[in-house]
């Protein structure tokens, strides 16, 4: 039998595990061109919040009573896909359950990262934070780039990246055990705890030049402080705004005036648009990587009936790295 995670209701405010169901299916068989997949590991991803609601996006949202969206990567049992067969491991877009088939299945190389990075830093995260920074950020060698949430999937690859292509790599997180992860394994040359109370004092003392390039997974209140302490024709890269995905009352920015006056460039990034040159991205990431030079941290739950409270926690800001579901025994 198939195991899967279906959305029971839509949440109001903070998502709670009464909006999901789990519930028991028949293992499908695959059509004409199709693979069938067995799961092994699920992405969970802020994203997902979105999904859960009705509000337009830039895809269509999940229906009560559908399985919740989610990319995995599995290995293929049965297979009348012309390019795959049994045994390839893929990455797909299956969702929160145990089985699955599909006709869009990537196949991956196991020797090349751990099957679980293709859903991180070498995959949708680590490809985000490629193109969102080479190609909105722009960082030239020597300015001052500012990522938040800079302990997470995306974020962590943001600051390395900069520091790579010469620039200076300023971290936001929350808590010291973050900030430490992001100085001293990261590499990044500061890190700032949100959660001190002190956040204009401390991008002061840590942006004495100003901030060049902000990339933004977060909005809210140090979105509008970022603003305050950008360059003369600086980039922002909003990437998510994770801090509101919960609120019924979402934060109204104040500092919009600083957009006209330093002549900002504020643009949304979703890694779809760049979906014509991911071999780019996942060849350079997965060089630097073989290289040493791309540090990384997953935070893994086992078992698919564990997946919302999973997502639960990388809302709240408790995961560490990239959030994962191990599907697998």
């Amino acid at each position: 039998m198939n195991k899967r995670v279906l959305l029971a209701s839509r949440p109001v405010g903070p998502v709670t595990e009464s909006n999901f169901r789990v519930e028991e299916a028949p293992v499908p068989k695959p059509g004409e061109g199709e693979v069938l997949v067995r799961n092994l590991w699920l992405s969970l991803d802020p994203y997902m919040r979105g999904r859960m609601s009705d509000a337009k996006s830039y895809v269509k949202g999940v229906d009560v009573g559908e399985v919740m969206v989610g990319q995995t990567v599995g290995e293929v049992l049965e297979s009348r896909h012309p390019k795959l067969k049994v045994g390839d491991q893929v990455l797909t877009q299956l969702g929160w359950q145990l089985y699955g088939c599909t006709k869009e299945a990537a196949k991956v190389e196991p020797s090349r990262a751990p099957l679980s990075y293709y859903l991180g830093l070498i995959g949708m995260p680590g490809m985000t934070a490629y193109f969102g920074l080479k190609e909105l950020g722009a960082p030239k060698a020597g300015e001052t780039v500012v990522v938040s949430a800079a302990s997470g999937a995306v974020g962590s690859v943001v600051g390395q990246l900069a520091r790579l292509w010469g620039a200076r790599a300023v971290g936001i997180a929350g808590g010291r055990e973050k900030c430490d992860y992001v100085r001293n394994e990261l590499g990044f040359d500061a890190c700032i705890d949100y959660k001190s109370g002190a956040l204009r004092e401390q991008l002061k003392d840590a942006c004495p030049k100003g901030v060049d390039v902000y990339f933004d997974n977060v909005g809210g209140e140090i979105l509008d402080s970022l603003l305050a302490r950008m360059n003369l024709f600086g980039r922002v890269v909003v990437c998510g705004t994770i801090s509101d995905y919960n609120s019924t009352d979402p934060y109204r920015v104040r500092n919009w005036r600083a957009i006209l006056v330093n002549r900002l460039r504020i643009q949304g990034m979703i890694v779809f648009d760049w979906k014509d040159r991911y071999g780019e991205a996942l060849k350079a990431l997965a060089g630097y990587f073989a290289e040493g030079k791309l540090a990384y941290r997953e935070s893994v739950v086992h078992g698919l009936e564990n997946a919302p409270r999973g997502l639960i926690d990388l809302l709240a800001g408790r995961n560490f790295g990239k959030q994962l579901v191990k599907l697998s025994a």
